[in-house]
């Protein structure tokens, strides 16, 4: 696959084999698949499987899926675990709480069978990855770079409108979270930009876009956006502030994990519970998180944070209960692609996913919870071990092909990767169910595709 040869793919292999080999002992083998993704991370993000790219500096071309899809989707997926693992073995707060009753034995080994199934999916995903990763040597497309910090400006500010006329539009509201998502990205990067070419009205501009962005990350009840807005915003500075960027950002992004379940929650009693509208309810969710008297956020950690316990379930009834879906998933999201203003009477996306959580007892029918499968989750529904693997692989690749195109078609890493990529792509750093993941792609693929387009005719993006 490149010069240093296959050998160093199979090493990606090694952490999931060797818990395989050690399976009857389920506490060693789920702290060597665990331990065994911090292995991946060295090997990949150093360069020794394969180079790293050498056409940008290290610290500017973290945008790529090597880089931040990996750590985002990988790192949730495999690494959060840890929780969950210590809850299982007694423990809440990192202190042995369970020390007369018997440890579920069948809950461990459930836990470790589920890891090992993480890291052959970690594996696979990197392997996806670096089997494609060849970014184009030369460009057909250009752009002044002159003009670079006011053209990220202005898709900030027109694709933000374009995302609210799509919620107007019955049956697009999906291509509102793509140019919602654009939006946020352009006017991040244009921060980025603005502040060391000290372009003074763009700085304001785009900090008031960014603080705007954050507030309403903050009113929308969900950790992901905050959290995603304070790490894009430290990965576009780097390249010119890496002492600030390590000595703020990090600090934040800790304080933001141990801040943010109680503000969440607090959030959601109030505002999902119309006791208060969004407003009142952050205000209340402040508060009370940053007076919050018992500092345990465990519950959070072990079963929040980390999906793993949802997936004991999955892996409980199939196949002994139901038998692997084979391609019915996939036939499923061919369905949901087709956009409801063309098909009225198209079936709910979410009662289709939530078919299979319901049938495995992961929630009851009658609840009103939404506990939608990981895509891991989903490539085991659909084979098994096998299923990971090829699913795995193949979201890797599509990923690392997505990327090179964008580069190809909007001339570079800035306007390719950081900007569309990351900009209408985003969905691929978590990975959700097939079916949500796939229709987003499709279309996020066309919508590139309109936008060059777009850029071309009105003389923005040049050809050679």
């Amino acid at each position: 696959m490149n010069k240093k040869g296959l050998e160093r793919y199979l090493v990606l292999y090694l952490p999931w084999l060797l818990a395989l080999l050690f399976q009857s002992d389920p506490v060693l083998s789920y702290l060597i698949a665990w331990s065994g993704s911090f292995l991946i991370f060295f090997i990949t993000l150093t360069g020794w499987v394969k180079p790293i790219p050498d056409d940008r500096r290290f610290g500017e071309q973290l945008m790529r899926p090597l880089f931040i899809q990996q750590i985002i989707f990988a790192g949730f997926m495999c690494c959060t675990s840890i929780f969950y693992f210590m809850d299982v073995l007694g423990y809440t707060d990192f202190q042995k709480t369970n020390t007369h009753l018997l440890i579920d034995q069948d809950r461990l080994m459930l836990t470790a069978q589920c890891q090992r199934y993480y890291s052959l999916g970690h594996a696979a995903f990197v392997t996806g990855v670096l089997s494609f990763m060849k970014y184009p040597d030369e460009n057909r497309y250009y752009i002044e770079k002159n003009t670079l910090a006011n053209l990220l400006l202005k898709i900030a500010l027109v694709s933000f409108p374009v995302s609210i006329i799509f919620t107007k539009v019955p049956g697009l509201s999906q291509f509102y979270f793509q140019f919602s998502s654009l939006s946020f990205i352009a006017g991040t990067l244009a921060l980025a930009f603005a502040i060391p070419l000290k372009k003074s009205l763009n700085t304001i501009i785009c900090s008031v876009l960014y603080l705007f962005n954050l507030y309403q990350a903050f009113l929308s009840g969900f950790k992901e956006p905050i959290i995603i807005s304070i790490l894009v915003l430290a990965i576009f500075l780097y390249p010119n502030y890496k002492k600030i960027v390590i000595a703020v950002f990090v600090p934040a992004l800790f304080i933001s994990f141990i801040f943010l379940p109680a503000y969440v929650n607090n959030f959601r009693e109030n505002a999902w519970s119309g006791e208060a509208n969004a407003e009142e309810s952050s205000q209340i969710a402040i508060d009370a998180a940053l007076n919050n008297t018992d500092n345990s956020n465990w519950s959070f950690f072990a079963f929040r944070l980390s999906e793993i316990d949802m997936f004991t379930t999955f892996v409980q009834s199939t196949p002994k209960n139901i038998d692997f879906y084979g391609t019915k998933l996939l036939k499923q999201s061919a369905i949901v692609i087709v956009p409801r203003v063309f098909w009225p009477g198209k079936p709910i996306t979410e009662e289709l996913v939530m078919e299979r959580v319901y049938a495995a007892g992961v929630v009851n029918p009658l609840s009103t919870v939404s506990a939608k499968p990981a895509f891991i989750v989903d490539a085991y529904l659909s084979g098994g071990a096998t299923g990971i693997f090829l699913f795995l692989f193949a979201y890797g690749a599509i990923s690392q092909l997505i990327s090179i195109k964008a580069e190809r078609l909007f001339g570079g890493y800035i306007l390719g990767t950081a900007l569309i990529f990351s900009g209408l792509f985003q969905i691929l750093w978590r990975g959700l169910s097939f079916e949500f993941l796939i229709n987003s792609v499709f279309w996020s693929y066309v919508t590139m595709f309109l936008i060059q387009k777009v850029l071309l005719r009105i003389n923005i993006l040049k050809r050679f």
